[in-house]
């Protein structure tokens, strides 16, 4: 599909995602219950009043009795939205409210979008600054140069919260962090280098500004616009902002200023950078090629003609990228923690410190069993990636800290472990991972066969996995009516997508022997083999996954579960040593719970139980986490006594004999399980805190127990995720919506579960 196409298709997607299930991307939920008179009367009169005249006598307890030490406001006056340019105030909202899930999401900071209508700075400038008392910080974001530069400078002189302009200094601190490790590995020192800045915009001048903070001479870096380099006495193009930058050069391009340099640090347009002008850079190159969505130069091309470069972008497919979302949320986490002045110098080296030192550390087995990939300190990884959960309690200690010895904390903390602890606990490591699956997944895609293609829910999803980079989808379904459904679905060419037909396919031969080979003996003539290939969409499917058509499996959309398993199993068979079962997973904000067995097995025998709990356990520690497994019962080690006891028990006995590797502990109640009040009731409990992973003692339990936390319960739910079959086959509920089947979908082809 063409590039129009795609953009087509993404446009129609992203409509229809900020349309769904509420419009727009953020809501605002109370912290504190609010479900009795009582609760009310404490939330506002009279009750409010104690707080009020507490923050009127010490204005830094408002920090303490409301919201505001949480809160930045995320504002814009839609001058410069991302590369579309000025649209308007307006249009700028969907930017905004994506920003303010970033900030949630990565480091649990609350934010409010505001859209401001004036291209005047200085009505902007008074707006803002009159907002001070709501605000624990200020985040701007795509206000054009040069007024981004006035505005943000006269907000830091006039407001008493950190301001930051992320277009500037996100990316500075990002490259700068890069570079640390560049010049490390090099050989070199900053006090040495001689830097080229292509770029004059916004990031540009906050990148050099920085850069030159950290060490490297000013005489050293020769900035470079349109017109070629800002040099002393140049007139052409001219501001003050560029004039600070200006030095004494012969050079009068690019081409000229590149020879001998030892780093490239472009922020301007794709192509900007010749392979040719690479070559007369210095041994081992620093490329900083971080133009968006097309670098300066591609790295395999800067690459070919010096394989001696360290080479970053701004883009996910390639390494060392140099992405905003490692410093904004845990640099503002530590300046609320501190209730900053500021956002000055030192915090933002600080931040650049601490991203490059993540780097250069071992990462944990955990984490990277979590990613997929054992990530090194090198010329391939000088930046962290996106998604490493430590960022939180690095970058944001050390900017707290850096606030700190800089006199611009009011609130200085006194014990820092106990403050990283606090950070490591506010985020939950499975978002992390998810999103970590679905980048891995774009590295190494995979052929996944979606069953039911005639549905809207599956289709869309379906194009989302090709279209996001997933890998290839294999459409069964009537070719004519999926066809119609995609065009419905805003694809301008369907045939581009591979559509398997039980009416057509090429596979129908082969499929009938695979089949009736299998189940001759089990009582199906020919005949219904025959029946089934050409009328079962599910057995249909799962044949072209058992003769290596692809590589995973999705359906389930309109056949409940357990008649979808039967015909699946019709075909595919358990892994070897395995029963398959399901696993509801429920991710709450600081805290994920796996589920099992929620979908097979209605009354699993102690073996089963065993088998059930080593594989839940191993899923739990591919998302991120450290198992605790507990066997639940109405009975907590025999209290009440019961008859249904002897099972779980019998389960506890082979884990004991085994050695797992895990903490597990039983029969006990959901309560002495979870609660740690009541886990204190029984000190010789071998779990260490709240179990994550629940294994029931039946279907009947584990199924009603799955579907009243997703139907009562405000946290996303996952599943059921089907385990233990010899190939990786997923069965989606019946209610599940677009993004359920994407999810279960690259969950499958990742090999995450399954």
């Amino acid at each position: 599909m063409s590039d129009e196409k795609t953009d087509d298709f993404t446009t129609r997607e992203a409509l229809f995602y900020h349309e769904t299930i509420r419009p727009g991307k953020i809501e605002i939920v109370p912290s504190k219950p609010v479900a009795t008179q009582r609760d009310l009367s404490l939330a506002y009169s009279p009750g409010v009043a104690a707080p009020v005249e507490a923050i009127a006598r010490d204005p830094l307890l408002a920090g303490r009795y409301t919201a505001r030490s949480n809160l930045v406001a995320v504002i814009s006056n839609g001058t410069a939205i991302l590369g579309l340019g000025n649209l308007g105030a307006l249009a700028s909202k969907p930017v905004m409210e994506g920003k303010a899930v970033l900030f949630k999401r990565f480091a649990d900071v609350d934010s409010i979008d505001i859209e401001l209508d004036t291209e005047d700075p200085e009505a902007f400038i008074n707006a803002v600054a009159l907002m001070e008392p709501s605000f624990g910080g200020i985040n701007l974001e795509d206000i054009k140069a040069p007024e981004c530069f006035i505005i943000e400078q006269t907000l830091r002189e006039r407001m008493k919260i950190p301001v930051m302009h992320d277009d500037q200094h996100g990316t500075a601190i990002i490259a700068a962090a890069g570079l640390i490790n560049a010049v490390h590995l090099t050989g070199r020192n900053f006090k040495d280098v001689k830097m080229v800045v292509n770029g004059a915009g916004a990031s540009a001048i906050a990148c050099t500004a920085l850069i030159k903070a950290m060490g490297v001479p000013h005489d050293n870096v020769v900035m470079c616009d349109r017109s070629g380099p800002i040099y002393r006495g140049r007139e052409e193009s001219m501001d003050q902002f560029k004039s600070a930058h200006a030095v004494d050069t012969d050079a009068r391009s690019l081409e000229e200023a590149l020879v001998c340099a030892d780093i490239f640090l472009g922020l301007s347009a794709a192509g900007a950078l010749k392979p040719e002008w690479v070559k007369k850079m210095a041994d081992q190159p620093i490329i900083f090629a971080m133009a968006n969505p097309t670098p300066e130069i591609m790295p395999d091309v800067a690459q070919a003609v010096r394989p001696d470069a360290i080479i970053a972008t701004g883009r996910s497919d390639f390494p060392n990228q140099v992405n905003n979302v490692l410093g904004f949320p845990f640099i503002f986490r530590g300046a609320l923690d501190v209730q900053a002045t500021a956002i000055n110098e030192e915090m933002k080296i600080a931040a650049a410190n601490a991203i490059a030192e993540l780097a250069r550390e071992r990462v944990p087995e955990e984490v990277a069993a979590a990613y997929g990939v054992n990530h090194q300190f090198g010329r391939d990884y000088i930046i962290p990636a996106p998604f490493d959960p430590r960022l939180i309690e690095r970058v944001s200690s050390a900017v707290a800290k850096a606030a700190m010895d800089s006199g611009v904390a009011q609130v200085p903390i006194e014990d820092f472990e106990e403050y990283r602890l606090s950070l490591k606990a506010r985020l939950n490591p499975t978002t992390a991972v998810l999103t970590q699956v679905y980048e891995e997944a774009k590295k190494n895609p995979k052929r996944v066969v979606f069953a039911e293609a005639e549905e809207d829910v599956v289709l869309r999803a379906a194009i989302q996995f090709r279209d996001f980079g997933y890998g290839t989808p294999v459409l069964v379904g009537r070719t004519e009516k999926v066809r119609e459904k995609l065009v419905e679905l805003a694809v301008s060419d369907p045939d581009s997508f591979e559509i398997e037909n039980s009416a057509d396919s090429s596979h129908i031969e082969a499929m009938n022997d695979y089949l009736y080979k299998r189940l001759q003996r089990r009582g199906y003539t020919e005949r219904d083999v025959r029946r089934m290939v050409n009328q079962e969409r599910n057995v249909f499917a799962s044949l072209l996954l058992a003769l290596g058509h692809g590589d995973a499996m999705i359906t389930g959309l309109t056949r409940p579960f357990a008649q979808t398993a039967k015909e699946v199993n019709l075909v595919l068979d358990p892994k070897p040593g395995c029963i398959p079962f399901g696993i509801h997973m429920t991710i709450g904000k600081n805290y994920t719970v796996f589920l099992a067995d929620t979908t097979i097995n209605e009354r699993p025998s102690a073996a089963d139980l065993a088998q059930i709990a080593k594989e839940t356990a191993a899923v739990a520690r591919r998302m991120g986490h450290e198992p605790r497994v507990a066997f639940l019962s109405y009975s907590t080690f025999g209290n009440p006594s019961g008859k249904w006891l002897e099972n779980i028990r019998d389960a506890v006995a082979m884990l004991d004999a085994e050695e797992p590797g895990f903490e597990y502990e039983g029969e006990m109640a959901p309560d002495a399980a979870l609660n740690p009040k009541v886990m204190a009731l029984y000190p010789f409990s071998r779990l260490s805190g709240p179990a994550n992973v629940l294994v029931m003692p039946g279907l009947q339990s584990a199924n009603l127990s799955a579907k009243l936390l997703r139907e009562l319960g405000d946290n996303a739910t996952i599943g059921p995720m089907l385990i233990g079959m010899e190939k990786p086959v997923q069965i989606a509920p019946m209610t599940a919506i677009a993004p359920d089947v994407l999810t279960l979908s690259v969950l499958a082809a990742a090999g995450t579960v399954g």
